[in-house]
């Protein structure tokens, strides 16, 4: 089974390609649920990594409702990763109502070709999962990225092993949010996928002598648990 760790700067693509991730979901700005990586970011990881990177493709945080200036950002985003040769793409839109924007997304996994296309999390806030699976499929994207429609795979794991078996082999359903150590074993024996999305994720201090107090910053950098990745990796091996 494969192991795809999140990331949010370029030290941390390093530290999770070196350490046992089979894949990356490179993205920035972890404080706002992840945007789309600038062209330094990406293109300094495309050259110092060597696992396949798939890259989030969000212009703005918030919901997956985009504008149009916001679509073209996407299209535009999409164009320069299959440039610089990256893996896969990450991206979802949705319509207001909560379904699935078929015609949106189905251009852009166009447009990504060759590139893999992952359909993130915004499956987790569409109105119908049954539905929404049926519709991702149709735009030829090649998995779903999913906690199952609850905060947590833990509590989504009913949902998720449906979904698996709903899907067969037509898409990938790649449980993520809140994946761990320690309910591995139980996903692993609840859900019969291939995949698995774990952020592996950990703080680590600024590197600044000086901090100006009153400020009130939060200086400290998202990193990569080393210990906890391997850890995933032995119990999906």
């Amino acid at each position: 089974m494969l192991l795809e760790v999140p990331v949010f700067n370029i030290n941390s693509a390093i530290i999770a390609a070196n350490n046992g991730a089979d894949r990356l979901e490179l993205c920035e700005n972890y404080a706002n649920g992840g945007t789309t990586p600038s062209y330094g970011v990406l293109k300094m990881v495309r050259e110092k990594v060597s696992i396949p990177v798939n890259v989030l493709i969000i212009p703005t945080g918030g919901d997956f409702v985009y504008t149009d200036v916001e679509y073209a950002a996407m299209q535009q985003d999409i164009l320069l990763c299959k440039e610089l040769g990256f893996n896969g793409v990450v991206l979802g839109v949705l319509l207001p109502d909560g379904n699935i924007d078929i015609p949106k997304t189905k251009a852009l996994v166009q447009l990504a070709y060759p590139m893999q296309v992952t359909f993130h999390r915004a499956f987790d806030r569409c109105i119908n999962p049954y539905k929404g699976l049926e519709d991702i499929i149709s735009c030829g994207c090649h998995r779903i990225l999913t906690s199952g429609q609850k905060a947590d795979v833990v509590a989504g794991k009913n949902l998720l092993q449906e979904l698996v078996t709903l899907a067969k082999d037509r898409i990938i359903i790649m449980p993520g949010g809140g994946v761990k150590s320690s309910n591995m074993q139980d996903l692993i024996n609840t859900i019969n996928t291939k995949e698995y999305h774990a952020s592996c994720k950990k703080m680590i201090p600024t590197a600044m002598d000086y901090i100006n107090e009153a400020m009130q910053d939060d200086n400290n950098e998202t990193s990569v648990d080393i210990t906890e990745l391997q850890t995933i990796k032995r119990l999906l091996q």
